[in-house]
């Protein structure tokens, strides 16, 4: 799965100065279908209240945003319960191999660790030592099951960044994946043909990519949804699109999804990824995760999977 090869997680952050034109001569409460820049890429800003909103401010904080990530540190501190579904698709999606499980992280004295509670998997998930057989189910595991007990964690992301120096095997993929899925949009070091591809606001993205900002209303609150999507015609690309949805007050991230692909020589790849977040005990926590893949590496077989966990129970 291009999200294994591409070994994890998407940028959006880092460093973006924002150029923005300033909007002026509206009155208050009025809208505006309004464009603005960033560093001299268009962005399309229909019927947003342009009154008593910082444009540039906005949108800065926006590219900038930690919220996503603070969200995923913040289940190193909680306890929850996670129902797991996995599974692995032949060429006709049908589903050849699958696994499911409900996991207890068990949160006390500063520690986690997880209970099974339920565990069922049918064709070849596993082998007969018990290993993966897939690499979308051992890339889920070292991303979202502990092993043993983990202690001293917190939830804190000011002054972290993230970078692949140091770093090789499953350490490395899982290092580049953090990167692609917590700050969508920035380079991705050491992935052929396609790392710098993924910056989505450098000078060449700038021309193949539309930005666009809009209000809208997601589970009865109010937010903005910032939507990057390729130009007609444009080519060499990797993000088919992607779209992350603010809570309008806090700007805290509700949802975030994005469509990736892309075929050379040596692999190729299709991929959906979507996060649902939301605010429980005063703390914004990721509720579901959903994907879907296809993808292929050399000296690799083909692997076609989807898995969606969902986190319910949350205590502090």
């Amino acid at each position: 799965m291009p999200l294994a090869f591409l070994s994890y997680k998407f940028s959006f952050q880092k460093q973006l100065a924002i150029l923005c034109i300033l909007l002026a001569g509206f009155a208050t409460s009025s809208f505006a279908q309004v464009d603005t820049v960033i560093e001299n890429a268009s962005v399309s800003l229909p019927d947003v209240a342009v009154s008593n909103i910082n444009i540039s401010q906005l949108l800065y904080r926006i590219k900038n945003d930690t919220s996503f990530y603070k969200a995923f540190k913040t289940l190193h501190v909680v306890g929850y319960t996670s129902y797991n579904n996995i599974n692995i698709l032949n060429k006709e999606g049908d589903i050849k191999a699958s696994y499911n499980s409900k996991i207890q992280q068990i949160h006390n004295g500063g520690c986690r660790s997880d209970k099974v509670l339920e565990q069922t998997s049918t064709g070849d998930f596993f082998d007969r030592k018990g290993a993966y057989n897939y690499t979308i189910g051992e890339l889920f595991s070292n991303l979202f099951f502990v092993k043993g007990k983990v202690c001293g964690e917190n939830n804190i992301v000011a002054g972290q960044s993230f970078g692949t120096s140091g770093k090789s095997g499953i350490e490395k993929k899982k290092e580049q994946l953090k990167m692609l899925f917590f700050n969508p949009g920035k380079k991705i070091p050491g992935i052929p043909f396609i790392g710098d591809k993924l910056d989505l606001y450098d000078s060449d993205a700038k021309q193949k990519y539309n930005y666009k900002l809009e209000t809208t209303t997601y589970n009865g609150v109010s937010a903005y949804i910032f939507t990057i999507t390729p130009k007609p015609g444009a080519s060499g690309i990797v993000i088919d699109k992607m779209s992350t949805i603010f809570d309008v007050l806090t700007l805290d991230v509700l949802e975030r999804s994005y469509s990736l692909s892309y075929k050379a020589g040596l692999y190729d790849f299709d991929v959906h990824m979507q996060v649902e977040l939301k605010h429980i005990n005063g703390l914004l926590v990721p509720t579901v995760m959903r994907y879907s893949g296809n993808w292929s590496i050399l000296f690799k077989k083909r692997e076609r999977a989807t898995f969606t966990a969902t986190l319910v129970d949350f205590k502090k």
